[in-house]
């Protein structure tokens, strides 16, 4: 049998020595390979186009600063909703659960920050062949072996290789965030804009109920004209006709009721079986929503914070694929005790230690490594792409919303007026009608114009709320990239991201 290795003085020694190199290489890993990030220039921007002069000197409200952003327009029924986002979505918890193994990615990776310590005990009982060779020397054939080791393995971080990890795993965290808080802002808008829409169906409704009923009273006058023989009988079948296709139109608008009613159940985690909008036609007008400067939105905007977030987690991977030119440095310790007999199995002759150190370093990879760093440079590159892509397009959408609700209260004023001009001639075409100097095709025509007009200027409405809600949205929904989980909190085991509205 091997005897035990003693701690004897040159084995102390060892230690020692040992423990003066670790020292020196951990002084020695302060140094860092790979390049050092920059946060890419954004396409600049100096002001809006599309913002309406007066909207100029709107200073920012309180709603926005808090997250809740829906408040702002003072609708019990959209908060009430609103709040059972945060509590019930699916997808908002997926993204949450996301986020949280993001999060534990950082602990993983810290925790090569630290030695790998491992311990376990064996027992054995031993039976040696005496015609082992060199077998003479001994006379013991039977014995025990009871052991008590201690490992210890730590790799040297002086090429930085596990502090760019970790800055990576804590970027593509912060990125999750972003994420996370995206998906939230996404659910509260398509929320908000599924409530407008189904206000704005209550009102084309309600609309085309009231007219109905119109159209059944002059299509009762026209049947008792023709039984008066002043009008004719292609007179009733124009009127039926235009009753029942409005009738359809109702219906119609109450199938597409119907589907966002069930889209809103779901958004808020229920079941559309037991769901269910009470009826109510949109009044709101959109309210004021300051953009602000153009600059700001990089600040604002969850997306673009997790793009720039991926920009620094690329660039850590170019430092983690330029760390594996240069050498991987381990040590490395073994201790514990080892004895035939358990009695004495902690006593001072039992014990044995080791201690070393080593350097590895790959010859030849037939250039394996460089093409890994170029691949992760190009990864860089392509996330550089993409955040400036994603800014263009913040722009653009919020561009495009300031122009909607511009153009669309125009639209709106325009709409009235055409609303009340067709008005006025159905009245001067029913008038003409009754007293027999027209057909009932001119009224079907009013009528038919009449109506039109009317249901635009209910969409139109609808559209400009749904604008509103996209400009709020395009442009962060009061978010702040400051919300970011720091490096501390992404340490903790406690989630840093609030589940009420915002980090």
């Amino acid at each position: 049998m091997k005897p035990p290795i003693r701690t004897t003085r040159f084995s102390r020694l060892i230690v020692a020595k040992t423990g003066w190199l670790a020292l020196g290489l951990a002084l020695f890993s302060g140094c860092s390979v790979g390049p050092r990030y920059a946060r890419p220039l954004a396409p600049p921007a100096s002001a809006f186009k599309e913002v309406p002069p007066d909207w100029k000197t709107a200073q920012p409200v309180d709603f926005a600063a808090k997250g809740i952003w829906w408040e702002v327009f003072q609708d019990r029924q959209l908060n009430s909703l609103e709040n059972r986002v945060n509590v019930s979505n699916q997808t908002l918890k997926a993204s949450e659960s996301q986020f949280a193994q993001a999060r534990d990615l950082v602990r993983v990776n810290r925790s090569s920050y630290y030695p790998n310590v491992s311990a376990g005990a064996s027992v054995q009982r031993v039976h040696v062949s005496t015609d082992r060779p060199n077998g003479q020397f001994t006379s013991v054939t039977n014995y025990n072996d009871f052991q008590l080791p201690v490992d210890v393995s730590y790799e040297v971080d002086v090429w930085g290789r596990v502090r760019h990890t970790v800055q990576q795993a804590r970027a593509n965290a912060q990125a999750s965030a972003g994420d996370l808080e995206s998906v939230r802002l996404s659910l509260h808008a398509e929320l908000a804009l599924d409530y407008f829409q189904l206000r704005a169906l209550d009102a084309e409704a309600e609309l085309l109920d009231s007219t109905v009923v119109t159209f059944q009273k002059a299509l009762e006058l026209t049947q008792n004209r023709y039984q008066g023989g002043v009008s004719s009988q292609v007179d009733v079948a124009q009127a039926q006709t235009q009753l029942e296709t409005t009738r359809a139109q109702a219906i119609d608008v109450r199938v597409q009721r119907a589907q966002l009613e069930h889209a809103i159940a779901v958004l808020t985690g229920q079941v559309p079986a037991d769901f269910s909008i009470p009826a109510l036609p949109l009044t709101a007008t959109p309210p004021v929503v300051p953009p602000g400067l153009p600059s700001d939105l990089l600040e604002r905007r969850p997306d673009i914070a997790a793009g720039e977030r991926r920009m620094a987690a690329a660039n850590e991977q170019v430092g983690i694929a330029t760390a594996a030119y240069y050498p991987t440095i381990s040590l490395s310790a073994t201790g514990g005790f080892e004895s035939t007999s358990i009695t004495n199995w902690f006593t001072g002759p039992a014990g044995f230690v080791s201690a070393g150190a080593s350097a590895v370093e790959t010859l030849f990879d037939a250039g394996r490594r460089h093409a890994l760093t170029d691949q992760a440079k190009s990864a860089y590159d392509e996330s550089v792409a993409n955040y400036r892509e994603t800014v263009l397009g913040a722009f653009q959408e919020v561009e495009d919303n300031l122009a909607a609700l511009r153009l669309l209260e125009d639209e709106a004023k325009t709409e009235q007026a055409a609303v009340e001009s067709a008005q006025h001639s159905l009245d001067l075409s029913n008038n003409r009608y009754k007293g027999g100097v027209t057909t009932y095709l001119e009224v079907l025509t009013a009528q038919s114009t009449a109506l039109s007009d009317q249901r635009t200027l209910v969409q139109i409405a609808g559209r400009r709320m749904t604008a509103s809600v996209s400009l709020i949205k395009a442009l962060g929904g009061g978010w702040q990239a400051s919300s970011l989980p720091s490096a501390q909190d992404l340490s903790s085991t406690t989630s840093p991201v609030s589940s009420t509205g915002g980090p």
